[in-house]
């Protein structure tokens, strides 16, 4: 059975790193996720209102299929200013693109945002939000170890009508191939059964790493979108008030195409911890990343292979999500 790896998080896969940065006042944050070289990448979107920067320069049949670094935000649309700061500050560094001599060097960090505006924290900024700077300090604070929880992107998050956050997780597959995921909750449907207390993921929990709770009884799992009306009091119903932000990354060498595949099987995940998924008011996104470290062979073999990937990618998906929730709560509650 595939164990996580040391960390159980997205930083398992070398050459990763990730920074928080968190402004309680304004009740919103950042999370970069930074590559140490070019990293293949691409992306799947499967929510009715998503908010991104730079997706289609991850499509196959686009050009430039790689990245950089990569930036989650709150503030909505006001959060992609973080990814501004991050390009600025890796082209300083001669991170990028080198398309003339002498010429900026152009690093590629797409985006996504989540909608923590009607959260209560201060949103009264005026023509200065606050992402650029904590663009700047999520950057800075990249490192193998990070907190998960109510912090960062998810520091503002909700899942459904409760606090949501922010998780990761990971899966050893052995022979060198690692696949780890990194989750912002922040979904219009619940990531518990009716009981409340028990999460739709428990079947791929391990080690108890979000409570240990199993289901007991029969539960009525007939309501289609649970607590409809608190929902719609809290205003979450409208396009892009909801989302769940997601990056699945490998060990494995793949093409841009072949990560889109990991990207389309990683949403599984989400189907599988959160009731319903992909809303019309959900913007779910997900990045794939492959660091070109182990070969996969060629033929069947490879697609079998590229296959897995793409199955322990949506499980860590899914144990991501409910660890971010079953942090930010348990903080909360302590």
């Amino acid at each position: 059975m595939p164990l996580p790896g040391p960390r159980n998080a997205l930083t398992d896969i070398p050459g990763l790193t990730v920074g928080h940065a968190t402004d309680t006042r304004v009740d919103t944050g950042v999370t970069v996720i930074r590559t140490d070289s070019v990293w293949t990448a691409s992306v799947d979107i499967r929510g009715g209102g998503p908010g991104g920067r730079e997706t289609a320069a991850l499509e196959p049949e686009n050009m430039v299929g790689q990245l950089h670094a990569l930036v989650f935000a709150g503030g909505s649309v006001f959060g992609l200013g973080a990814a501004d700061a991050v390009a600025a500050a890796l082209s300083v560094e001669g991170v990028g693109l080198h398309l003339k001599a002498g010429a900026p060097a152009i690093p590629i960090v797409p985006a996504a945002v989540l909608h923590d505006l009607a959260n209560g924290g201060d949103k009264h900024w005026g023509l200065e939000p606050p992402y650029r700077r904590l663009g700047f300090e999520a950057l800075g604070n990249s490192a193998s170890d990070f907190a998960l929880g109510a912090v960062g992107a998810g520091r503002g998050a909700m899942a459904g009508v409760l606090q949501g956050g922010l998780g990761s997780a990971s899966l050893d597959l052995g022979d060198g191939l690692m696949v780890a995921a990194l989750v912002v909750a922040n979904p219009i449907g619940s990531v518990y059964m009716p009981d409340g207390e028990t999460f739709w993921a428990w079947p791929w929990e391990i080690a108890g790493e979000f409570g240990g709770a199993r289901p007991q009884g029969d539960q009525d799992c007939s309501d289609p979108i649970p607590e409809l009306s608190r929902l719609d009091s809290m205003g979450r119903l409208q396009a892009g008030a909801n989302t769940t932000l997601v990056v699945v990354a490998s060990t494995a060498r793949l093409n841009t195409a072949e990560c889109k595949r990991v990207a389309i099987m990683a949403q599984d995940g989400i189907a599988r911890a959160v009731r319903p998924a992909h809303l019309p008011f959900d913007g779910d996104t997900v990045f794939a990343l492959a660091s070109g470290a182990v070969e996969l062979g060629s033929g069947a073999q490879r697609q079998v292979r590229i296959g897995s990937i793409g199955s322990a990618a949506a499980d860590c998906v899914a144990r991501a999500i409910a660890r971010g929730v079953y942090e930010a709560r348990r903080a909360n509650a302590g």
